[in-house]
């Protein structure tokens, strides 16, 4: 990745935005959704930036850009038409430490604007890089039309829920597949519809029924020629739930990209058409976890005695194209 994604905290931004024009007022409305604590430095400004201005409070020092003023700022957007003036914003944040941007000139920015799709506390970012802005708004476009406007009351009820949750059911698996089937379901569809109190009911309900202990599983993908776009929906939905991933050389690296990040990777150096480390896997599985073996081709697995009679459950999945 050429850029890192990461997401500021707002309380911790003070920003600084330089220039007064229509650029200027666009990037102020977009970091006035986190944060009202910006300067803005310019001589003048337009009715709109005027406007901002007065009705968030903002800190306006009426004169173009002067160096030596970008103490406490930590995060700086130049929005000038003038060449000189960016380049010299730049050197000087960078000089600082701080975060800078100039807009349209992504040789002189530390860090790029992501396209947003807010539905907070839910925020996706997309990024080309700044190779192919079209590309995203395409893909935006996409995302828009499939995420109910409703999606952060999702994320709202599983926070205020999260600790009676974890207290109730005990295992990340468990608790994984609990929120899926909640999100996902009656409960789900009624904080979409804004039935916050009748979700709020069933799920208290759900809580007080009995909770089964981990179990444990080893799942072996077959992934024939590997590539990712292969990947059928059951491998898709077993790599998010995974808590150990084995992997031999001969699979696909950019499969792992599709593993739950917090998984445990096991990458084996011994081919598993010589060896499959089943002995692993099969304790791993012992203690709850959800077992991944990702397999390079379609090859039939020889069958091993100790998984046999462990009693632990297993299945294979063919994903991916000959």
């Amino acid at each position: 990745m050429k850029y890192f994604p990461v997401f500021l905290d707002g309380s911790k931004i003070n920003a600084m935005v330089v220039g007064g024009g229509d650029v200027a007022a666009r990037k102020i409305e977009l970091l006035l959704k986190t944060t009202t604590k910006i300067t803005i430095m310019s001589a003048s400004v337009t009715d709109g930036v005027a406007r901002l201005i007065s009705e968030n409070q903002l800190t306006w020092l009426k004169h173009n850009y002067q160096a030596g003023l970008l103490d406490g700022i930590t995060l700086i957007i130049a929005a000038t038409d003038n060449k000189t003036v960016n380049e010299s914003v730049y050197h000087e944040a960078v000089a600082f430490n701080i975060l800078a941007n100039v807009v349209d000139q992504p040789a002189l920015c530390t860090y790029i604007t992501p396209a947003i799709i807010d539905r907070s506390p839910m925020i996706i970012a997309l990024s080309s890089s700044g190779s192919a802005p079209i590309l995203i708004r395409m893909l935006r476009e996409q995302i828009e039309k499939t995420l109910p406007q409703g999606y952060g009351r999702l994320a709202d009820f599983s926070l205020k829920f999260r600790d009676h949750v974890k207290a109730r059911i005990k295992g990340i698996r468990n608790r994984r597949t609990f929120w899926e089937n909640t999100l996902r379901g009656a409960i789900g569809q009624n904080l979409l519809d804004g039935n916050q109190h009748k979700a709020e009911q069933q799920l208290i309900a759900s809580l007080k029924e009995k909770i089964a202990p981990p179990a444990g599983a080893i799942i072996f993908i077959h992934t024939k020629a590997g590539n990712p776009d292969d990947l059928t929906l059951n491998a898709h939905r077993a790599l998010q739930f995974a808590d150990a991933v084995f992997y031999d050389d001969a699979v696909n690296i950019e499969l792992i990209e599709y593993v739950r990040r917090d998984a445990e990777k096991y990458p084996q150096s011994i081919s598993s058409t010589i060896l499959v480390n089943y002995q692993h896997a099969l304790e791993l599985a012992q203690q709850g976890q959800q077992v991944i073996y990702l397999l390079a081709g379609n090859e039939e697995l020889p069958s091993n005695a100790a998984l046999i009679t462990s009693g632990i459950s297993t299945r294979a999945i063919v994903s991916g194209g000959s």
